[in-house]
């Protein structure tokens, strides 16, 4: 593990020995919100020079509502071409569009609704059809809109499933990502790409992707702020590897890249542990071959 570091300007942590898993720390929210953006606004410009679209998974919370901010204004807001780009949701919760609780909302309130986006290109959770009804129909637009019409292709992790171009995380305080959460059913799903995950502590049905395909991504993008996540980072990034127990130790990219994109507070366990710089961290086990 490789370190460049400042204590007032962004810098990064290799986790793995081909440098395709990172830990990038930044001095402040405000930094990381920034750091994000620039991020987001240079996967978007090199994904329409190769292919002519941006296909970027979505997250709720507060830490993106900033990012998203930050992409709808100047300097940002120019350097996307927003007709080529293609938004969805890695999960929502089973509310409708308008709740002050939907991902949808926010994002929309926050960024969609000040591009120039075709609303076409907006790939909206149909909470109105129930859970399983719009998991199912989730899973359905993505194969259209990605050409995928077969399913995985047996043993050969990765076939068969869409590849986004950056898929946006978040973290729990418990280690849960998109709505993959501690001791669920969904963890354990391999053939779906998008589900209905029963949250028994929330007494409540959200609707996700699963790791198939996050996994299967160009790019995954971690976004964790705040003193309050840094236990939480510590052991997912440094701790014994039980995804079952913290969810987020479960996205490892088969080909893509990791980017773990964090603030000082949230890093400040990690980069205390007397361990972080030693041999042996989760990201230094080998990721299913693809």
């Amino acid at each position: 593990m490789s370190i460049h570091s400042s204590s007032t300007t962004p810098f990064v942590i290799f986790l793995n020995e081909a440098r395709t898993y990172t830990l990038h720390v930044a001095p402040s929210a405000e930094a990381l919100a920034e750091l994000a953006a620039k991020a987001v606004a240079f996967t978007a410009q090199k994904a329409v020079e190769r292919r002519g679209v941006f296909h970027w998974a979505l997250s709720g919370g507060s830490t993106p509502r900033a990012l998203y901010a930050l992409l709808a204004r100047t300097p940002f807001v120019e350097q996307i071409a927003w007709e080529h780009v293609h938004v969805w949701w890695s999960d929502e919760r089973n509310v409708p569009a308008d709740h002050a609780e939907s991902n949808y909302r926010m994002a929309h309130d926050a960024l969609l609704a000040h591009v120039p986006i075709p609303q076409t290109n907006i790939h909206r959770v149909r909470t109105e059809l129930g859970a399983e009804h719009a998991a199912a129909h989730y899973e359905a637009d993505l194969r259209a809109t990605f050409g995928v019409n077969t399913p995985a292709l047996g043993n050969v992790p990765g076939a068969g499933v869409p590849r986004f171009d950056l898929i946006l995380l978040g973290m729990g305080d418990d280690g849960h990502t998109a709505s993959l959460f501690p001791s669920t059913a969904a963890l354990q799903e391999q053939a779906r790409w998008v589900v209905a995950n029963a949250v028994p502590r929330l007494n409540a049905l959200r609707i996700t992707f699963t790791y198939p395909l996050i996994n299967a991504a160009d790019a995954v993008l971690f976004l964790v702020s705040g003193a309050g996540k840094a236990e939480t980072l510590r052991r997912v990034l440094l701790g014994t590897w039980q995804p079952e127990v913290l969810p987020a130790q479960g996205v490892m990219p088969l080909t893509g890249r990791l980017m773990w994109m964090v603030d000082a507070a949230a890093a400040s366990l990690v980069m205390s542990s007397a361990g972080y710089l030693a041999s042996e961290v989760i990201y230094r086990r080998a990721a299913p071959s693809a």
